[in-house]
């Protein structure tokens, strides 16, 4: 198997420079996470290794088995999934439709049937008769029902679109392949399905991830995008991140320690540059020309200020659910579900998607009534919601700052400056229109909303969307120090396994009150790896042919 390989690359968009004569090797048998703050130039570069777009200068090699995971969910409309998966074998495909192509004549000539026999020795040399089979399987570790694999894609939701496109990446045996956000739209099994299979993938991977579990259990390199360049670091992410705080320190102390001999040495020459000891003065001039200080560029890396404080405590009995039962719209999300919840409770809300974690929310926050029973909540609670869809409860046709400060009319203006900095909205930012805020900054206005109100309860669902690794640390911390109670949907089981001591768990006998942590919830309900399944050998069937 090849390498990937980046000779001399050079990225700039007008004033800013993203790259700068970078220079590295992907090699095949290590996977690597691409790693760095919202902004770096993570899929910028991933384009770059892709081929869709040039760099100023520099040159890349790759794989021509290449793989790559579309982000064109509504590309595929007329094809069926089974078919969309097997397209990722490129040359498996081109050759099965010249064979069906030659095969559809009354007649062929002596010439296309030695072709024939050549794109036979293709479909075995690819796998092809076992094609299907293997199709399917990647569909089901990734949650797509048996069901679905006949259908069109226009027929399947956007969510599950987006899965197939990922089993098509993953599907013939790429010797590189290139993954930007695979866990997205992917449920708690689905992951932990895919870093099982990833964890056994021979050739290059290069993966683009804001899930620190994810990196930490598939990647043997992080190749971090840092101080306009790309270092590689061997290991995990955790492992690169205290690697980087050891390589950073050292240079310091190192700057620090020849800044004082300078100084020491400048003195010395400027006591007695116009004495009798012109020798001395010229070996500590040749002395203070040895002692260069390293060039440290500035980090990109900023990490928000996460405080989530509560203004007036509620009562020590938070909440009651007694009796609760909902479908929405045909999905059964709870049935005569019981939970009394007290004070200071972390709560984290885990489920497959399409199970009704975001209805179970939308219960908590009264936008939508239980069919059966009564959500009561106790003495002097204040509820603070981060709803899904995280633009949902930002206002357009204002600035960041005039939002906020709508809030709390009485909060000074320096209080609220001070909130959007820590939020990383500096100086001019808070000027910003709110029609303009991307994900990230709108996760984060979001943030700066609830450490202003101070609530004693909060509702987040799936807080970590559009938030980079450093800000999900962030809100980790934040999490572990509130002394609230919160009730949190998400699929980051480093973030839940840091705050939550209590489940609410969507699992196949419906939605349960577990009380423990996230380990001992997977200890007891998690499934086990499923041997591999043999399938029938047979030819993949085109999107022609009937389902």
């Amino acid at each position: 198997m090849s390498a990937i390989q980046v000779t001399g690359v050079t990225k700039a968009y007008g004033s800013k420079r993203l790259f700068d004569d970078v220079n590295v090797n992907f090699a095949p048998g290590r996977r690597y996470g691409l790693t760095g703050p919202n902004g770096a130039g993570k899929s910028t570069f991933m384009k770059i290794l892709e081929g869709i777009l040039e760099p100023d200068t520099g040159l890349v090699s790759r794989p021509e088995k290449t793989s790559v995971l579309k982000q064109d969910q509504f590309g595929f409309e007329d094809k069926r999934v089974l078919d969309v998966v097997m397209m990722g074998n490129k040359p498996l495909w081109a050759a099965v439709h010249e064979k069906e192509t030659l095969l559809s004549k009354a007649e062929i000539t002596d010439e296309e049937g030695e072709r024939l026999g050549e794109l036979e020795h293709i479909i075995a040399d690819e796998d092809g008769y076992t094609a299907e089979p293997d199709a399917a399987e990647l569909l089901a570790g990734l949650g797509i029902a048996e069901s679905q694999h006949d259908k069109p894609m226009k027929e399947i939701s956007g969510g599950l679109k987006l899965r197939v496109l990922l089993a098509q990446a993953l599907f013939g045996k790429p010797e590189a392949l290139l993954l930007d956000e695979p866990t997205n739209n992917l449920d708690l099994d689905s992951i932990r399905w895919l870093e099982r299979f990833l964890s056994g993938y021979q050739g290059v991977l290069i993966v683009i991830s804001h899930d620190r579990h994810f990196l930490n259990a598939i990647c043997t390199h992080i190749a971090d995008i840092d101080y306009e360049t790309i270092i590689v670091y061997p290991g995990a992410y955790d492992e690169m991140v205290m690697a980087k705080t050891q390589v950073r320190g050292r240079i310091e102390q190192e700057n620090s320690e020849r800044s004082k001999r300078i100084s020491q040495l400048q003195e010395f020459v400027a006591r007695f540059a116009a004495g009798t000891r012109s020798s001395q003065v010229q070996s500590r001039k040749k002395q203070i020309e040895k002692l260069q200080i390293a060039d440290l560029k500035k980090s990109n890396i900023e990490r928000p200020y996460i405080q989530l404080q509560v203004k007036v405590p509620s009562g020590k009995q938070t909440l009651h659910m007694e009796q609760i039962s909902k479908r929405w719209p045909d999905v059964k999300v709870c049935d005569h579900f019981e939970a009394l919840i007290t004070k200071g409770e972390k709560i984290a809300i885990v489920g497959a998607n399409g199970v009704g974690k975001t209805t179970l929310c939308k219960m908590l926050v009264g936008e939508l009534p239980p069919d059966e029973g009564t959500i009561t909540w106790g003495h002097k609670v204040s509820v603070g919601y981060l709803a899904q869809d995280h633009r949902e409860g930002i206002a357009n046709g204002t600035t960041v700052n005039e939002w906020l400060h709508g809030w709390d009319n009485m909060a000074h203006t320096s209080d609220i400056r001070s909130l959007l900095g820590k939020m990383l909205f500096k100086g001019e930012e808070g000027l910003k229109p709110t029609d303009a805020l991307s994900g990230g900054e709108a996760v984060r206005l979001m943030f700066a909303k609830l450490m202003l109100t101070k609530d004693n309860v909060l509702v987040l669902d799936e807080p970590t969307n559009h938030l980079d690794l450093e800000s999900i640390v962030a809100l980790g911390e934040a999490l572990v120090r509130y002394e609230g109670t919160c009730f949190v949907v998400s699929h980051d089981r480093d973030l839940i396994t840091s705050f939550a001591t209590r489940l609410f768990a969507f699992t196949k006998d419906g939605l349960i009150d577990f009380r423990g942590s996230y380990d001992d919830f997977l200890e007891k309900y998690a499934d086990k790896p499923e041997k591999k399944k043999k399938g029938n050998s047979m030819a993949p069937r085109s999107s022609s042919q009937p389902a």
